[in-house]
């Protein structure tokens, strides 16, 4: 069976973090794109095709919550799964109550990671496929088929 490469946006103010998990899921057959604020995840996501991004919550500037919050008002298809510390779970699940599909505790084991991924990209595909049938009826009951 062919895997298709789920395109993500790993959003982190920590580079060698970005750099090391972007290899590794590129190894699993991702397709990544970096991102090292919230500012530059909207711009990537306003120019690239993305599945899901995983996004650190504790960032300079623009944090992960507001960032989500962003993501969820211009993309609501796109799946987010939130890194956070220790001292942030009730922020990551905030971060659900907000949209995210899940969150991860930093360091996240990588098997984790990628099993949040699959169900991630796995929820976007079901809700483009429910839109795409909704839109079929529709198209089909303007044309007085039903």
């Amino acid at each position: 069976m062919i895997k298709i490469p789920t395109r993500v946006l790993l959003v982190d103010d920590e580079q060698d973090f970005v750099e090391m998990l972007a290899m590794r899921l590129e190894e699993a057959g991702e397709q990544v794109t970096p991102a090292y604020t919230g500012q530059e995840c909207l711009e990537k996501l306003a120019s690239n095709e993305i599945d899901v991004v995983i996004l650190d919550i504790k960032m300079p500037g623009m944090d992960g919550i507001q960032t989500l919050q962003n993501i969820k008002n211009s993309y609501p298809l796109v799946e987010v799964i939130l890194l956070t510390g220790h001292g942030t779970t009730e922020t990551a699940v905030e971060g659900m109550k907000l949209g995210a599909f899940d969150y991860l505790l930093k360091p996240a084991d990588f098997e984790d990671l990628t099993t949040k991924l699959v169900g991630a990209r796995k929820k976007k595909d079901e809700q483009e496929e429910r839109i795409r049938k909704a839109e079929a009826r529709l198209l089909l009951r303007k044309r007085g088929n039903i």
